[in-house]
């Protein structure tokens, strides 16, 4: 018996090696051919199946790995990207490329071979090498060239693969560990006690809750040997598969409240020094815990990681959870107290990721595995952490990749701030300036050439309909902060353009914050001061084109449900990418139409705002929620007066006099004529009426005009 046993051990760790003809994905297997192309054999490392040993015959040649399985640093997009890195025996990068992502910039934009050129740079670098994108190298730092218009994207790529390296390096015992800068460790309020419900808790993100689906998880294993195993039937891809949550129970408003006071009290007395507990909660058809668990063993389906480190829990580390008394707790069908222990130096005020293990069959003996983060961070009011001193460059390297971001991007924050504030300047005082038509014209034509030159050109805040969509998929699938914090400048804009919807409706964004916007009035501007004859769309016509943009919006949001990688595709109507993000450095198709699009524009002012826009057309829906109305109108505008219907260049202006909201771009034309008292014939035959009045005195007094906001 024992000598079947001993037999079957061994067949199982022959299996764990693999030929590198059969390795998976196929784009993995070229980057490691490409580094070593005398690879035959790849074998997973004891201890770590997420890196792989690289031999040819019994020579070591190297190791690699996923950058997913150690990172899952959100990009552009708010999901993560995954990079498949060769590292030599001596801690050297021989290989690097993206596999997978979800960048919209380099779905459509930026060719997939220039962001090969930028991951190339990074052969020969040492995986404990401090690596910066752009600026310029020093005795401590390795600077590599960026990539236009995707600025984000390659900050991302250059993190997930030096710090990934750094990691298995260290774990490896290819490099030394101590070039890693943690901050001092984290103590806890433990005499800060405020009861919670369930709600508050996970809305505050106490507990943190990771939301899987079988379809999901079936779409993890594609391209995989276990691809089509255990599948789901179509009708039920959206069942859940697992809805897991965790939480910190150290601290007393998150322990007591989850645990009562008796439980909690005990759970304290039961740690030692430097332990900590956490819960974790869990319903669906799948097992944390696992079915094939027994006792003096290892939990094999979930483990944390932090700092690159990962912790494992044995039976001894658990405690079965069974009464719970947060107010509003939903029904779990296994709840459990796990217990990190000191040897693993855990920071509670660090971020740390439970991840969890799903296993398919492939074989009597092999099995694929995926595993699926759920990233904890103790919210600030829980915790202090000592004061030490750091470096500039030491505290930046321990924040957020987001903070990394908004500090490297600072110059442009604040140059859209000051761009910013000017604009609610010129919006509050309007009345003031209208009055003055030759300074408002020169300010508005200043202002559009900053919006087209800085934000657009070089901020690259073109905000555009998939943010749109991001957003209101984002509220479905799990709001994550993070997500849009990544890119400043569209922070900032979506921010502003929030309260700009709030009190002036979507006007402002599309006729002063738009880039695109902004080159195509430019462009019409110029037309116009060389004669070029404007052509005006009869109003039937017209009011019946605004639609399109509409229905435009409503297909790439019922695209977007299926799948938001098309919605993106399709979302090229828009030549915001072409003709701001890539500054029309693209292929000719996109570029044809982008420029197409302006050509129109010499001869009808901003044909594509109008009529084709699907961001203008997701602004303008919730415009009818405005507080005020700011541009002034009288009753006699529409009746007798069509002087502003007429010279509105977007035509906003009903017959009626009336002015649409949703179609308005904010020019403020209108309001110029409105206060000229030689142009606004209401004000002329006041003006008149009262110098007759003058000459006239026994003349009766005349009706005044009479002003509507």
């Amino acid at each position: 018996m024992a000598s079947i046993v001993l037999s079957l051990f061994l067949l199982a760790g022959e299996s764990l090696a693999a030929s590198l003809d059969t390795y998976e994905p196929i784009k993995a297997r070229d980057v490691i051919s490409k580094a070593f192309p005398e690879a035959t054999q790849v074998t997973p490392v004891e201890g770590n199946r997420a890196i792989k040993e690289l031999y040819a015959g019994d020579e070591l040649l190297g190791y690699t790995y996923q950058t997913l399985d150690f990172l899952q640093t959100p990009a552009y997009s708010g999901k993560p990207l995954d990079a498949t890195v060769v590292l030599d025996t001596e801690g050297e990068i021989r290989g690097t490329r993206v596999i997978h992502h979800d960048e919209p910039i380099l779905l459509i934009g930026i060719p997939e071979r220039k962001m090969h050129v930028f991951t190339d740079q990074y052969i020969g670098l040492a995986a404990d090498q401090r690596v910066t994108v752009g600026g310029s190298s020093s005795e401590t730092r390795v600077s590599v060239d960026g990539l236009s218009g995707a600025t984000v994207t390659v900050m991302v790529i250059n993190e997930v693969i030096m710090k990934s390296a750094h990691r298995v390096a260290v774990e490896l015992g290819l490099v030394e560990g101590s070039g890693d800068v943690r901050p001092p460790l984290a103590q806890i309020k433990t005499d800060v006690f405020e009861p919670k419900s369930w709600q508050e808790l996970t809305g505050d993100s106490s507990i943190r809750r990771l939301l899987l689906t079988r379809g999901q998880v079936d779409d993890s294993f594609e391209g995989t040997e276990a691809e089509g195993i255990d599948a789901t039937p179509a009708g039920e891809r959206d069942e859940p598969f697992i809805d897991l949550y965790t939480g910190y129970l150290n601290v007393p408003t998150i322990g007591r409240n989850l645990l009562g006071q008796d439980q909690y009290q005990w759970l304290m007395g039961e740690l030692q020094e430097g332990e900590h507990a956490i819960a974790v909660m869990a319903s669906g058809e799948y097992s944390f815990k696992g079915s094939g668990y027994v006792r003096g063993g290892i939990f094999d389906r979930i483990q944390i990681r932090q700092f690159g480190d990962t912790f494992n829990f044995r039976d001894l580390d658990y405690h079965r959870l069974s009464d719970v008394y947060a107010e509003g707790i939903p029904d779990f069908s296994e709840l459990a107290i796990f217990i990190v222990r000191q040897q693993y130096s855990f920071d509670p005020g660090t971020e740390w990721v439970l991840e969890l293990t799903v296993k398919r069959q492939t074989g009597p003996l092999d099995s694929e595995f995926q595993v699926f983060p759920l990233t904890y961070q103790l919210p600030d009011q829980y915790y202090t952490r000592p004061e030490v001193e750091l470096t500039e460059e030491q505290w930046l390297e321990t924040q957020p990749m987001w903070v990394q971001v908004w500090y490297q991007k600072k110059f442009q924050v604040a140059v859209l701030g000051a761009g910013l504030v000017f604009l609610l300047f010129i919006l509050f005082f309007q009345d003031w300036l209208v009055k003055k038509p030759k300074v408002t014209r020169w300010i508005r034509h200043a202002f559009l050439t900053y919006t087209l030159v800085f934000i657009g050109w070089y901020a690259l805040g073109q905000l555009s309909v998939v943010n749109v969509l991001t957003f209101v998929h984002s509220l479905f699938s799990g709001f994550k902060w993070e997500t849009f914090l990544i890119d400043p400048v569209m922070f900032v804009l979506w921010a502003v353009v929030a309260g700009i919807i709030l009190l002036w409706g979507r006007a402002v964004y599309c006729g002063w914050l738009c880039p695109f916007g902004a080159l195509q009035e430019l462009v019409n501007e110029i037309a116009r001061k060389l004669k070029v004859p404007q052509y005006t769309v009869p109003f039937p016509i017209h009011e019946r084109l605004w639609a399109i943009k509409y229905i435009i919006l409503l297909v790439l949001f019922g695209v977007s449900l299926d799948s938001m990688a098309t919605a993106e595709q399709l979302a090229e109507v828009e030549p915001f990418k072409t003709a701001i993000t890539l500054k029309f450095d693209r292929s000719w198709p996109f570029v044809t139409y982008a420029v197409l699009l302006i050509v129109v524009n010499i001869f009808t002012r901003k044909v594509f705002c109008r009529y084709m826009c699907p961001l203008g057309a997701a602004l303008a829906l919730p415009t009818k929620i405005r507080v005020f109305d700011w541009l002034k109108r009288r009753k006699e505008c529409g009746n007798p007066c069509r002087l502003c219907e007429k010279e509105c260049e977007v035509q906003a202006i009903h017959p009626d006099g009336t002015i649409n909201y949703q179609e308005c771009h904010y020019c403020l034309d209108c309001q110029v004529t409105y206060f000229d008292d030689n142009k606004c014939p209401p004000l002329i035959v006041k003006r008149r009426g009262k110098r007759r009045g003058q000459n006239s005195p026994g003349r009766p007094e005349q009706i005044p005009v009479t002003e509507v906001s």
